[in-house]
């Protein structure tokens, strides 16, 4: 698919994004992704963070709460910078970039990098491995989420004539490549690859694989997010713990 006709898709869904990041109930990452991508983290404190695809900024201002000293956040959607730019505080910056080539940051630059639903999105996620792994200081890390491969093949579920879930559908698996759904009631794509190519595309850009995570809700969650309910029967997502030697 055409870049550009990518970003447009961005810049149509930013609207309604930033005012669900910034106001809204947001319960993918505040009930589900947020604890475990923390906890891939590590403590950041002192640490110098990059965030590919940081979107309005949500996850950039939770680790400087954290008390990382820095960190540069990076999306190609100039909606979602300026929203960022509005709630920085100093120890968080900005760009309109594209995370496939990262050519105007030095070699060994960051202690962290961070990937939180981006790599999903991105038509080359093989060049993002690269530049990450470049511009990541010896014995950095890069945590990454996505989509669970099982659910971005396809990802529906069955249900019954009265609209009961049976199960998800599994199908074309092995068909990587564009898939477009619906979000926000904005149409949108992104890109399925299965867990071998991603488990590859790390190893082959040099990371080390420390660990691999497929979250769950907690039941005192779920209580909070019971929307959520999804989540205790399916792996929705996936999150890769990257370390550069």
């Amino acid at each position: 698919m055409n870049r550009d006709h990518l970003k447009r898709e961005w810049l149509e869904l930013s609207e309604p994004w930033i005012k669900e990041a910034q106001e809204g109930r947001n319960p993918t990452r505040n009930g589900l992704l947020d604890k475990p991508m923390l906890e891939a983290c590590g403590n950041v404190k002192g640490l110098k963070i990059l965030d590919c695809g940081c979107g309005e900024g949500r996850f950039c201002r939770i680790l400087v709460d954290k008390g990382a000293e820095y960190v540069f956040g990076l999306d190609l959607c100039e909606p979602m910078i300026e929203a960022a730019k509005e709630l920085q505080s100093g120890s968080d910056t900005y760009r309109v970039a594209d995370v496939q080539n990262l050519s105007f940051i030095e070699d060994g630059t960051f202690d962290l990098i961070v990937s939180y639903l981006n790599q999903c999105d991105l038509p080359d996620f093989d060049a993002n491995n690269r530049e990450v792994f470049r511009v990541l200081r010896s014995g950095g890390r890069f945590i990454v989420a996505n989509l669970h491969p099982m659910r971005s093949a396809v990802g529906q579920w069955h249900r019954t004539d009265n609209g009961e879930k049976q199960h998800v559908i599994l199908d074309r698996y092995f068909d990587e490549g564009e898939r477009c759904w619906k979000m926000m009631g904005v149409e949108f794509t992104n890109f399925h690859r299965s867990l071998s190519t991603y488990t590859t595309g790390f190893i082959q850009a040099g990371f080390r694989i420390d660990a691999i995570t497929e979250p769950t809700i907690t039941r005192e969650k779920l209580k909070l997010y019971p929307e959520l309910d999804d989540e205790l029967r399916v792996p929705n997502f996936i999150i890769y713990a990257l370390r550069k030697p």
